[in-house]
C-alpha cells in the first residue's frame, strides 16, 4: 500500500506588483494554520517518508513548519510551482519505491484537481462526506490523504485512491 498526502500551502501575503508571485511568503494566519495542521498530522500518525515541495517561498515555509513536527526527507522541486494535476502526478509516480508515504506541498488548482482525479467513488458514508467537502473547496493549508492498493508509485491511477482523510484548518 502507498499513502499520498496532498497539502496545499498555507495562507500567503497578498500579491503585490513589486513582489514576484514565487517570492510571496506566508501570512501570520498561514503560519498558525500550518502549525495546527502539522500537529494534527503527528497526532494521527500521518507521517510521510518523503516530502516533495514546490520551490516557492510559501510552499517552502509551509514545508519547513511541517518538518518541525514530523521528520521526513524533503525535495524542493521547481516543476511543482503552480503545476497542473498531470505534472504533480508524474512527480509522485517517480517517487522512490521504498517510500511508503509521499507528501506533495503545492498549489491550487493543481492539488485540488489531482485529489479529485485520484479519489475513488466513495465506499462508505464517511468517505462520501469527505469527498463532498473536498469537491466543495481545497482551501489553503488543507490536507487530503489518499491510500492506494499498489506496490509501486508508478502504478497509481485516477479513481483508485481511498480518501482516508480531508481536513481543513477550520476543522481543527
Amino acid at each position: 500500500m502507498k499513502r499520498l498526502y496532498l497539502l496545499r500551502h498555507a495562507k500567503a501575503v497578498p500579491a503585490e506588483p513589486a513582489l514576484e508571485d514565487h517570492d510571496r511568503a506566508l501570512a501570520v494566519r498561514g503560519m498558525h494554520d500550518t502549525g495546527a495542521m502539522a500537529r494534527y498530522m503527528r497526532k494521527n500518525g500521518f507521517l510521510p517518508d518523503l516530502i516533495l515541495s514546490s520551490s516557492s517561498a510559501r510552499t517552502r515555509q509551509t514545508t519547513d513548519l511541517v518538518l518541525r513536527e514530523i521528520g521526513a526527507r524533503t525535495d524542493y522541486r521547481d516543476v511543482l510551482y503552480l503545476a497542473e494535476a498531470g505534472k504533480i502526478l508524474a512527480q509522485v509516480q517517480s517517487a522512490p519505491q521504498g517510500a511508503a508515504g509521499v507528501m506533495v506541498v503545492g498549489h491550487n488548482p493543481g492539488l485540488e484537481d489531482l485529489a479529485n482525479l485520484l479519489a475513488r467513488e466513495p465506499v462508505r458514508r464517511k468517505e462520501r462526506v469527505r469527498r463532498d467537502v473536498l469537491e466543495e473547496k481545497f482551501p489553503t493549508a488543507a490536507l487530503a490523504v489518499l491510500d492506494f492498493d499498489v506496490e509501486k508509485w508508478r502504478d497509481i491511477r485516477p479513481g483508485e485512491g481511498a480518501l482516508v482523510d480531508f481536513v481543513r484548518p477550520k476543522d481543527l
